[in-house]
């Protein structure tokens, strides 16, 4: 059974935003605007850059108020029931600070690592998540891995070394930037630990709450966005060394500073602004793609959005070409495909060992706990 025009629609928006998320934040890390100093220089503050990010998220709340206030409005007029996904229900909202904490952490994180790296490498990287989800799942929520998991797990990891490998020892870029490179890798790494452990305690602590998924992005986005605005305070105060800071100041961050920059370049703030507004439609797109189609098509999809950075990462020269990479992109998907049953279940199907509407419990309990982890940098 085909799409429906609806969920194609869902499934561009999804993929067209989340590359355009990742591609206008590097966009904006390879501009030059005037600074505080007057001098022209490149833009280099990953903490504004999350706070936008989480901005977007805030956004997904104000979507959720619209959709309930008007269900609401319906069910008053003509009788209509409140779907499931808009209802207002009884919980702490405080519940969701520790993940937008963890979000907050892995983003600024990943953003650092973006301004080093390249914005492909960026969202390959992002692909150890299942790495760690699958190893702390194991150790907290106790689960047992299949086969085929171990089997996605260990392809995951071979990926990442070659398309890590590529980046080093591969790319003509790396003269004199060979150590900014591996640091952006290894910073978006480290961040996926802390995403997983994100993941792993929404699965653990939220998902039994039936918070509806906008809801729950749009709680972390804002405790995300005023955590962060807080700690941009302090950071304007902490000095640090390069290549971690790229404001006259030679701080943590600089808000200030990148506030006058984004006022100097039009397209400057066209990018920083594509970022919230990409972020806010992805993480819309991405829960409604999860609820209309399935968690598995998502997971395709990412892969999808992965390869359209790469593309236009090739096509705009941000970097090179080498074929090792190409390597380390199809293992690193198949790796994300078999730990997610995008290939298993379906071929079981096919060839008659499992009935068309046998349910795949497995893969309910990984699209519930999808449903709850539609935040962060995607």
């Amino acid at each position: 059974m085909g799409w429906t025009p609806y969920q194609g629609f869902l499934a561009g928006m999804m993929v067209v935003t989340g590359s355009i998320n990742t591609l206008s934040t590097k966009w904006a890390d390879r501009l030059n605007s005037t600074n505080s100093e007057g001098k022209e220089v490149p833009f280099k503050h990953p903490f504004l850059q999350a706070s936008g990010m989480f901005l977007g998220e805030f956004t997904c709340f104000i979507a959720f108020l619209i959709q309930h206030f008007y269900h609401r409005r319906r069910q008053r007029e003509i009788g209509d029931l409140i779907p499931m996904n808009t209802r207002l229900i009884n919980f702490n909202p405080l519940i969701f600070l520790v993940p937008a904490l963890c979000d907050m952490t892995a983003t600024s994180t990943m953003y650092i690592g973006l301004t080093l790296t390249f914005a492909a490498s960026f969202q390959m990287f992002r692909g150890a998540v299942i790495i760690f989800t699958g190893l702390l799942s194991v150790a907290f929520l106790g689960r047992i891995l299949k086969s085929r998991e171990w089997i996605g797990i260990f392809s995951v990891i071979l990926g990442l070394v070659i398309v890590g490998l590529t980046d080093t020892f591969f790319s003509k870029e790396v003269t004199g930037r060979r150590n900014d490179i591996i640091t952006g890798d290894l910073l978006i790494l480290t961040a996926q630990v802390i995403t997983a452990i994100q993941m792993v305690y929404e699965e653990k602590f939220i998902s039994k709450y039936n918070v509806p998924p906008l809801l729950a992005v749009g709680l972390e986005g804002f405790f995300g966005f005023v955590v962060l605005g807080v700690l941009l305070v302090p950071m304007y105060h902490i000095k640090v060394g390069p290549p971690f800071s790229g404001n006259p100041r030679g701080t943590l961050e600089d808000a200030l500073d990148g506030l006058t920059q984004l006022g100097n370049n039009t397209f400057l703030l066209l990018a920083f602004c594509g970022t919230i507004v990409s972020i806010a439609f992805f993480n819309f797109a991405g829960v409604s793609v999860t609820k209309e189609i399935s968690a598995t098509t998502r997971t395709v999809l990412d892969s999808v959005r992965t390869l359209v950075i790469w593309v236009v990462s090739l096509a705009l020269s941000w970097q090179g070409f080498f074929w090792p990479q190409v390597l380390g992109f199809l293992v690193l998907v198949f790796g994300m495909c078999l730990y997610n049953n995008v290939i298993v279940v379906p071929l079981l199907r096919k060839w008659g060992c499992m009935k068309p509407d046998e349910p795949d419990t497995e893969h309910l309990i990984a699209q519930r706990s999808t449903l709850y982890s539609d935040s962060g940098p995607e």
